[in-house]
């Protein structure tokens, strides 16, 4: 990047040349693997994860170790028993994995490496069966710097249960809430019916019958009557993380100016 700017400001390339070269750096390959994003972040304000799911252990540990090289830290979803022991077998000097069981997810990151704090949101969770798709949603929003106030097994089978912890967000000023739900998945539009703020479902594969790995769940919540509720791919914990922590960055912002 130093060499491009200095020929720039040298006259030997144009600014559109220029340009196109630093858009080139964006892109690193690895070993043929892969070509990691390593700009996303300062991009789009989202994070590039590692999917680990459908990769081997040894790929998953090259695109982790230059990843983090690059960036300080990397978040690897849907990871493996087997992704974790290689990862601990060849863990560099000075970096450590952070690592949450339940929602299958690891952050390889230099010890001293800090996550920013910028935003806060919500999270509430159906069932026991939602929380591991929960716990997603809570890593990636940390990741990206948010706070989390999270409430588990608050669905409407026992509705009850849910109107102490949606007061709670709503006292400590939540920007978003995720609610991740299976079965017929009403929770996401009861929620979005009582908050003036932005909702997201996550619709889960839980269930049986009908409801067809999410299938149910999905179509209850696209077809909802309820106004503020965006939706989100079945099991896409980590895309609603990235939603919900935009969506408080921004405010967090707004607020600041």
């Amino acid at each position: 990047m130093e060499e491009i700017l200095k020929d720039l400001l040298d006259g030997k390339i144009d600014i559109v040349t220029a340009k196109n070269k630093l858009r080139v750096t964006n892109i690193k390959a690895v070993a043929e693997v892969a070509k990691l994003d390593i700009n996303r972040a300062q991009r789009t304000g989202a994070p590039e994860a590692i999917l680990a799911q459908g990769k081997s252990s040894e790929d998953v540990q090259k695109l982790a170790l230059a990843m983090v090289q690059e960036n300080g830290y990397v978040l690897i979803t849907r990871a493996k028993e087997e992704d974790i022991a290689l990862l601990k077998d060849k863990l560099p000097e000075g970096y450590e994995l952070n690592i949450n069981q339940r929602a299958r997810t690891v952050i390889l990151k230099r010890q001293d490496y800090l996550f920013p704090k910028a935003g806060k949101i919500g999270l509430l969770a159906a069932g026991t069966a939602d929380i591991s798709l929960a716990e997603e949603v809570v890593v990636t929003a940390e990741v990206m710097g948010c706070t989390v106030i999270k409430a588990y097994d608050v669905g409407v089978a026992g509705i009850h249960r849910l109107y102490g912890p949606l007061t709670e967000m709503l006292e400590e000023k939540v920007s978003a809430i995720v609610v991740v739900a299976g079965m017929d998945a009403v929770l996401p539009i009861v929620v979005s019916s009582n908050v003036d703020i932005p909702v997201i479902g996550v619709p889960s594969s839980v269930g049986y019958g009908m409801g067809k790995e999410g299938m149910a769940g999905l179509m209850t919540m696209l077809q909802t009557c309820s106004p503020g509720l965006a939706v989100v791919n079945i099991d896409n914990g980590f895309g609603a993380g990235v939603f919900a922590a935009l969506i408080a960055r921004q405010s967090s912002v707004q607020s600041s100016n």
